[in-house]
């Protein structure tokens, strides 16, 4: 069985109700099993110029890197990591250098939320406010922790969660890419089981839609994810899409072992 068989995925990103340019960015390939959204920033036409950079660098990367993979590299957890780390700090480094080359793009950057599906694992990465949740089974988690500096008064206990929800500096990240010359990417390894459903989202939706409205509408659409995430960009237009607003949908539908010979199978599909 090939990875796109066991893995479904479905991008949308839309401008919002406010904005005049959507600065979002986002890429899905589940023969790949590659998802990415990019929200970028910067005056002019910066943010979305970081933004698609950060798409099209990292999914050019893995479109050329995966076939070259041995399976040996898999029984290392450290491995995928350490290549996910490497091309996520190169994009950074073309990004940042981009902005100081070219007067109009100085100071942009953009957040990222990446998924890469492997071996039934998911390795997740994110720089920035740009979240990933999973749904398992009824439970919606937060798989990422924001890069902001709202999430550091929450942690200290300077504002309430009720209060963060109103809060002027809502919008203000601690980390971004191409901001700096080198960037600190986290990186969290899951498990993939059958049945999971994982959700990529700008803050754009997030800002709009509490975690219990999101976990609402995967529940009752998840089944199909191309109406799931319709559902989610209108959610957060109705309430008043104050930011452009972009979701990557991913639903695992049976395992992908290298034991199981899907590795043998994919690099028979990309070479």
């Amino acid at each position: 069985m090939k990875l796109g068989q066991v893995l479904e995925m479905v991008a949308r990103t839309d401008p919002g109700l406010v904005r005049s340019h959507n600065e979002d960015a986002v890429f899905a390939d589940p023969e790949l099993g590659v998802a990415i959204l990019a929200d970028g920033m910067g005056g002019y036409s910066a943010g979305e110029v970081a933004s698609g950079m950060a798409t099209m660098l990292l999914s050019s990367s893995f479109a050329r890197l995966v076939p070259t993979l041995v399976p040996e590299a898999l029984n290392d957890g450290g491995g995928p990591v350490q290549l996910l780390n490497d091309e996520i700090c190169s994009a950074n480094a073309a990004i940042f250098n981009a902005s100081q080359s070219e007067t109009s793009y100085a100071g942009m950057g953009t957040t990222l939320a990446m998924a890469w599906f492997l071996d039934n694992r998911v390795y997740v990465a994110h720089v920035g406010d740009s979240r990933v949740y999973r749904l398992r089974g009824d439970r919606l988690e937060q798989l990422t922790r924001d890069h902001s500096l709202l999430q550091e008064q929450l942690d200290n206990g300077m504002i309430s969660e009720e209060e963060a929800r109103y809060s002027a500096t809502r919008n203000l990240v601690t980390r971004a890419l191409g901001v700096e010359p080198e960037v600190e990417v986290e990186i969290h390894v899951h498990d993939a089981l059958a049945g999971d459903l994982l959700l990529l989202c700008s803050d754009g939706l997030n800002d709009m839609l509490d975690d219990d409205e999101i976990a609402t509408t995967l529940r009752v659409m998840g089944g199909h994810l191309a109406q799931a995430a319709d559902r989610l960009v209108e959610q957060a237009n109705l309430l008043g899409g104050r930011d452009n607003v972009s979701v990557v949908l991913a639903r695992v539908d049976g395992e992908f072992s290298v034991a199981g010979g899907w590795w043998e199978r994919l690099l028979g599909k990309l070479k």
